[in-house]
């Protein structure tokens, strides 16, 4: 029998002993303690927040780091399955090196030596990847703890003030991101930010993604599709250099759908240079809600997302660095390849890059960007 189906019942098994927030005060629907994640870091105080709709989809999210701790959405069986990776506790997230469901900034994704330009000034970030800036830097956003407010069941909102200087970055910014769980089961999250003085800006969000709802199962035979005509190369140290290559005739054509696992050890520079697929997708959306920029199935479950997004590129990584060692909810160790990360962006070392669509952000102007995450079922 297949070992997924066997963990799969397991877990339904478990679910039936809280299967709604309202049945056990402490305890989420995904099963996670609530007291766990009340505590102080910083001095500031750092809780999770549950959404849940009429439907009976839950998402928890902690302020610290703005982190999607869980999803739980229903299958083709009509059972609820949590499809994200992520801890039990916020102990782990601080003391377990990883992003996993994180708000991503100043800067998603990476910028070159950590270095760039902007109006005659040379601003140096701190090198954490490579050589290069990764993520805003080993302190960047997913270490912070944000200020919550949680106005009704479906909506939470975070704000943070990054000031002048952090991690090298210019301007003081004010970041506001809004998550909105619909009564068609869609997690939409709004990103808004402003700078007192012209800055780069490039938020996303950082989960992690299965949609068997089994995290010690590969992703490999999940079907992914993207709307992208192209994507940007990378180097041996998974570093853009401004062009953008198409997909065509390469193991990037994602765009009639194919499963992760057909192509990801081909004989292929690029997927040599990723470990796998850890590259942006240059999307041909134009930046068009309607339209779906990325489609993922899961064949055992039958769930599907669907990402819609305002950017013009989404990062497509396999979960290549995972090895085992790192233990999630549940304590399930997280094996290589394990989820899908689609963040939502502007392409790595735009700063750098002038070809590239602008990251800059300038006084009495908004940064804007939205990504929708809609879940489903085949």
């Amino acid at each position: 029998m297949n070992s997924k189906l066997i963990w799969a019942g397991a877990w339904v098994v478990l679910l039936a002993a809280c299967t709604s927030k309202s049945d056990t005060e402490g305890v989420t629907k995904s099963g996670l303690d609530r007291s766990k994640f009340e505590t102080t870091v910083d001095g500031k105080p750092v809780k999770l927040y549950v959404l849940e709709n009429q439907s009976g989809m839950e998402v928890c999210v902690t302020n610290y780091g703005g982190r999607i701790v869980s999803v739980m959405v229903p299958d083709r069986d009509n059972q609820y399955r949590d499809v994200v990776l992520g801890h039990d506790s916020i102990a782990d997230y601080i003391h377990i090196d990883g992003n996993f469901g994180a708000l991503i900034g100043r800067y998603g994704n990476r910028i070159a030596q950590g270095r760039f330009t902007l109006d005659g000034v040379e601003y140096q970030l701190p090198q954490n990847n490579y050589g290069h800036c990764l993520h805003g830097g080993p302190k960047g956003f997913h270490h912070s703890v944000w200020n919550a407010v949680q106005p009704n069941d479906t909506t939470l909102e975070l704000t943070l003030q990054s000031p002048d200087g952090e991690a090298g970055f210019p301007g003081n910014l004010d970041v506001k991101v809004v998550y909105t769980l619909t009564s068609d089961n869609a997690l939409r999250l709004q990103y808004t930010a402003t700078t007192d003085k012209p800055t780069i800006v490039n938020l996303t969000n950082h989960s992690y993604f299965n949609l068997s709802g089994n995290p010690a199962h590969d992703i490999l035979d999940e079907t992914v599709q993207f709307c992208a005509d192209g994507f940007t190369p990378i180097d041996s140290t998974f570093m853009t250099w401004g062009e953008i290559r198409p997909v065509e005739g390469t193991p990037f054509d994602f765009r009639a759908g194919k499963t992760v696992g057909r192509d990801i050890d081909a004989d292929d520079e690029q997927l040599k240079n990723g470990m796998g697929y850890d590259h942006n997708m240059v999307l041909s959306t134009g930046g068009d809600l309607s339209k779906v920029a990325c489609r993922i199935s899961d064949p055992t479950t039958g769930i599907v997302l669907e990402v819609y997004t305002t950017e013009p590129g989404i990062q497509f990584y396999t979960g290549n660095f995972l090895d085992g060692k790192v233990k999630g909810k549940r304590g399930i160790a997280y094996p290589r390849r394990a989820a899908i990360c689609v963040e939502t962006q502007h392409y790595p070392d735009s700063p750098n890059q002038p070809n590239y669509p602008s990251v800059v952000l300038r006084p009495g102007e908004t940064y804007s960007s939205t990504c929708i995450y809609k879940f489903g079922v085949e």
